[in-house]
């Protein structure tokens, strides 16, 4: 039996395209290191205090005084008390 080029070529192309589809996203492999909880916090944590560096310096460049970071956010104005059901 005599089997053309072009189909034994149009199936491996199939049988490629098959397994690509079967395997997932193609692409390089992603180093555990990266992935999860404890990179993401050690990311947000260098980020923050890259922030504070940049809140430290501006703070020692402006003449106001800077409130009590203990304190602040402390004064929040709350809505009035009202009853909750009457009898």
């Amino acid at each position: 039996m005599k089997v053309r080029t072009s189909n034994v070529t149009f199936m491996l192309a199939g049988v490629m395209m098959g397994t690509l589809v079967a395997c997932g996203t193609v692409g390089s492999p992603v180093p555990p290191e990266t992935v999860g909880v404890t990179p993401t916090v050690e990311r947000q944590k260098k980020i923050e205090a890259l922030e504070e560096k940049q809140r430290g310096a501006a703070a020692a460049e402006s003449s106001e005084p800077q409130p009590d970071p203990i304190l602040q956010g402390q004064d929040v104005d709350l809505p009035p008390l009202q009853p909750v059901g009457i009898r």
